[in-house]
């Protein structure tokens, strides 16, 4: 009784709903949550990019501005959410007809005076079990896997915490993500 009763509580953790969302617990904690960005009705996320800003040297680092998400049904599409500072990256697509389920965040934690960067990097598993790496920077260390989209659906929606401009102090950006199981 008691491992049914285990699996009916950890079983809706590992394979969320449809319409769900999905997240991470090592996220930086600067910054709001912006808006949910979603696919097209009908899409699911394909693939991604990034929008990173490259080491400052001397500078400010930021590191991971924003992700984008390449969105198909019958054509592709792309959503790609305001990120003020860096260049977006090349598209990283799943193969073979895959979709993005899950992901983890390289997050940098907080350098107590120095120069914070926050959320660094992301890696997407595909429903084929591939794995896509972003082309974000190397600071902070990787969390845990989100939990994973089920239903066959995929992730279709992204909604990020950022941290705005500070002037003079130090920026950070992207802070946390989380993605919207499609319904």
């Amino acid at each position: 009784m008691s491992l049914i009763f285990g699996l009916l509580v950890i079983l809706p953790l590992a394979f969320p709903a449809e319409g769900s969302l999905i997240s991470v617990t090592n996220g930086g904690r600067w910054g709001r949550w912006g808006g949910m960005t979603k696919c097209p009705c009908g899409y699911r996320a394909i693939g991604f990019c990034l929008k990173v800003e490259r080491a400052q040297g001397g500078g400010d680092d930021t590191a991971l501005n924003s992700i984008g998400l390449l969105c198909k049904h019958t054509q592709t599409r792309s959503i790609l959410p305001y990120g003020r500072w860096g260049r977006w990256t090349p598209a990283k697509v799943c193969r073979n007809d895959g979709y993005l389920t899950s992901f983890r965040l390289r997050v940098e934690r907080p350098q107590g005076g120095g120069d914070d960067t926050a959320a660094n990097n992301i890696v997407f598993r595909c429903s084929t079990g591939e794995v896509l790496t972003g082309a974000g920077m190397h600071w902070g260390t990787w969390g845990g896997w989100s939990g994973q989209c089920s239903g066959g659906r995929g992730i279709c929606g992204v909604q990020m915490k950022v941290e705005r401009p500070q002037g003079w102090g130090d920026d950070t950006a992207l802070n946390d993500v989380r993605f919207q199981c499609c319904q």
